[in-house]
């Protein structure tokens, strides 16, 4: 018997940017759940979610249903934006269990498949509404790989990839960034009420309230209520990017519900469609709906696979159920996390971000990197997060049982362990030619 390297093909065939597969290097073929198995037969947990994009879990049984019963039936795939049956149910669906209830009134724009199109067209959308062309963003932010989204995304690595330089936006400190005692909001109104400060009245301010990216800063929602109330004392567009962040993944539907903000535009994309498949919309005030027909475009945002998964994934916010469980449940995620930081004060940790999505930024280089590879190895997926991989980033789907978070924490847990087992080897070997080997204690 020999060994076959089954990643091979994508090592010859595949462009060197790909990079998830490097971080989990094995061929997955099958999934359910918040479990996933490879070629090998092995079993994973899955603290990934599509990177945000499976809040359901994988192949949730009722959306998967609808979704072969619409294929059966000849149902219509895809059809630009022309009116189908699909759309149909999905838009009065959203506005019957998300806007109205919420006293929300927004129309809905389907921007093309991805993230980056909500936004580049709510960009595009500010600057016709307002006549400005600058938008005012946020360091460590993330909003996308097209050229108006890297624009206005933070981090370096990511920006250098476009090749050109990248203009009309001003970045200025998201809440935290200065330390904890310093208010941005009110170093941002400094720049905007000074005529010689050089920052030029924006069209919008775009903004993460949970910047996932970022390394999972959260803001407050106090500085939300600041910054909403600078964008209307200036008559600035408020653009919150609710990409990854909104579909539940911080417990209410729109991460930014508890601060009692009303943006003008709204950015969902990742797990609007509920099973994993493109889909985006820009959600608008309708005051603000000045497109002329066709003015933006797109071959597919008329994905009538997905609008069928998102109008039945919509069941799960008919009632408070899965709010309250990702309420719930990330308690119990946060006091696990907080163990851990006081159990290794070695891994220099602090606690990050809000529900389902949070994490560990570790004061050591590298080792958050370290510990997502050695909980792979264990059957863990996880990634990281921050300007410097520095995030260990926990974002299971919504929808998983207190068995398998446990049993993912625990991983997580003792792959922290295994890394400091090696590292005591490692520091070791360089000073004895017989290292004793350090029992891991907890």
């Amino acid at each position: 018997m020999f060994f076959v390297n089954s990643l091979k093909v994508f090592d010859e065939l595949e462009s060197e940017v790909r990079s998830y597969c490097r971080s989990f290097p094995t061929v997955f073929t099958e999934a359910s759940g918040y479990r996933l198995r490879d070629d090998n037969n092995k079993e994973y947990i899955d603290f990934f979610s599509g990177a945000g994009a499976l809040n359901y879990g994988h192949n949730p049984p009722q959306i998967k249903k609808k979704l072969i019963e619409y294929l059966a039936q000849n149902g219509i795939v895809h059809s630009l934006d022309m009116a189908t049956e699909a759309k149909k149910k999905f838009l009065e669906q959203f506005n019957q269990v998300i806007l109205n209830p919420r006293k929300m009134e927004y129309k809905i724009m389907f921007t093309g498949p991805t993230g980056t199109n909500a936004v580049e067209s709510s960009l595009k959308l500010a600057r016709k509404v307002t006549g400005r062309d600058s938008i005012m963003c946020f360091t460590n932010a993330f909003h996308g790989m097209t050229m108006g989204s890297l624009s206005i995304t933070g981090n370096a690595k990511k920006r250098q990839g476009a090749g050109i330089p990248l203009g009309n936006a001003v970045f200025m400190p998201y809440d935290g960034y200065l330390g904890k005692n310093v208010d941005t909001v009110d170093y941002i109104r400094r720049y905007l009420d000074d005529s010689s400060s050089g920052v030029s009245l924006p069209a919008a301010i775009i903004l993460e309230t949970l910047q996932g990216e970022g390394g999972l800063n959260a803001a407050r929602y106090e500085w939300l209520r600041g910054i909403e109330a600078l964008c209307r004392e200036k008559d600035i567009l408020l653009i919150v990017d609710d990409i990854q962040a909104g579909c539940g993944r911080t417990g209410t539907f729109f991460s930014f519900e508890p601060a009692g903000i009303s943006p003008d535009i709204i950015c969902l994309s990742k797990s609007i469609s509920g099973y994993g498949l493109p889909m985006a919309i820009a959600l608008i005030k309708p005051d603000l709906d000045i497109w002329s027909a066709g003015e933006h475009n797109g071959t597919f945002r008329g994905h009538n696979l997905a609008f069928i998964t998102a109008t039945e994934a919509l069941k799960y916010w008919e009632n408070d159920t899965l709010s309250e469980q990702v309420g719930n449940m990330g308690k119990d995620i946060s006091n696990f996390l907080v163990d851990i930081v006081k159990m290794h004060p070695e891994i220099q940790g602090e606690v990050r971000g809000r529900g389902f999505m949070q994490g560990i930024a570790c004061g050591v280089d590298g080792l958050a990197e370290k510990v997502c590879s050695a909980a792979f190895a264990q059957g863990l997926i996880m990634e990281t997060s921050g300007a410097r991989d520095e995030v260990i980033k926990i974002m299971s789907p919504l929808t998983i049982d207190e068995t398998g978070l446990q049993e993912g924490l625990n991983i997580l847990n003792n792959s922290i362990e295994d890394i400091k087992v090696q590292s005591y080897i490692n520091s070791k070997r360089k000073n004895t030619s017989t290292p004793k080997r350090l029992r891991a204690s907890g």
